[in-house]
C-alpha cells in the first residue's frame, strides 16, 4: 500500500485542482471584445489615444464603478490592484514599458501591468490591466495584449 500513496495523493491533488477549475470556469463570464474607437466629445470623459479611449463607469455588486466593457475576471484584478495584492502572477506589478506606443509618453517605470485571468487558458492570457502613476491614476484595459486600450475611471 505505501508504493501506491504517493500515486493517490497525486491522484487526488489532481482531481482538486480540476475540480476547481472547472467550478470557476462556470462563473466566469465570455470574453469581452474591446473596439476601442469610442469617444465622447466635450464632457471631459473620453479622449483618444492612438486607438485608446477613456469610458464612463457604471455601479458593480463591488460598489465600486466599474466600465460595462470590463469582463467579471477584471474587477477582481482591479481589487487586488486597488489592495495591493496578493497577485497570482509574478509579473503583476512589473513595469508596462510602452512600446507600442498605444499610450500617452511617459517616464519609464509609471505605468503597471496586472493579468486579467482568460477563462480556458492555461498561461496568462492577453487580457490585461495598466495602470498609471504610483499610487495608481490611470486605469486602462486591454483584451488583446497591448493593441488596443480602453481607459476608464474607478472611484476611491
Amino acid at each position: 500500500m505505501k508504493r501506491w500513496q504517493p500515486v493517490l495523493v497525486l491522484l487526488a491533488i489532481l482531481a482538486l485542482w480540476w475540480w476547481l477549475d472547472g467550478a470557476q470556469q462556470v462563473h466566469d463570464s465570455p470574453d469581452t471584445t474591446v473596439d476601442a474607437e469610442l469617444a465622447s466629445h466635450g464632457d471631459g470623459q473620453a479622449r483618444y489615444y492612438g486607438k485608446a479611449a477613456q469610458t464612463t463607469a457604471r455601479p458593480t455588486s463591488s460598489s465600486r464603478p466599474s466600465p460595462d466593457f470590463l469582463p467579471r475576471e477584471a474587477h477582481h484584478t482591479l481589487d487586488l490592484i486597488l489592495r495591493g495584492g496578493p497577485f497570482p502572477h509574478r509579473q503583476d506589478g512589473a513595469v508596462f514599458g510602452n512600446r507600442e506606443k498605444r499610450l500617452p509618453s511617459q517616464p519609464r517605470g509609471h505605468y503597471r501591468e496586472y493579468t486579467v485571468r482568460t477563462p480556458g487558458e492555461r498561461d496568462r492570457g492577453a487580457r490585461r490591466i495598466v495602470t498609471g502613476g504610483d499610487p495608481p491614476r490611470e486605469f486602462w484595459y486591454t483584451a488583446d495584449h497591448y493593441q488596443t486600450f480602453r481607459r476608464f475611471e474607478v472611484a476611491p
